[in-house]
């Protein structure tokens, strides 16, 4: 049985961190939103959509950052 490690819990939450921003950004197209994420949006259009593009960005980062390879050993 293989524990879930510091890595499978980081690419979780970047991955839902992407999902989340992607369907309240296509959401908000068509005039739906996420009750959570409201807030964003009454503060004024331009802060919810770059919170949302930023939530997109920031979640593909932190799966590429835990999906990376490092072997610290073998680094001087």
């Amino acid at each position: 049985m293989k524990l879930v490690t510091k890595r499978d819990l980081w690419t979780i939450g970047g991955f839902l961190l992407f999902v989340f921003g992607f369907t309240a950004l296509t959401m908000s197209l068509v005039g739906v939103k996420w009750s959570f994420l409201s807030w964003m949006d009454e503060i004024s259009p331009l802060v919810g959509l770059m919170g949302k593009l930023g939530m997109i960005i920031l979640g593909l980062i932190i799966v590429v950052l835990a999906q990376m390879h490092t072997n610290r050993a073998n680094n001087p």
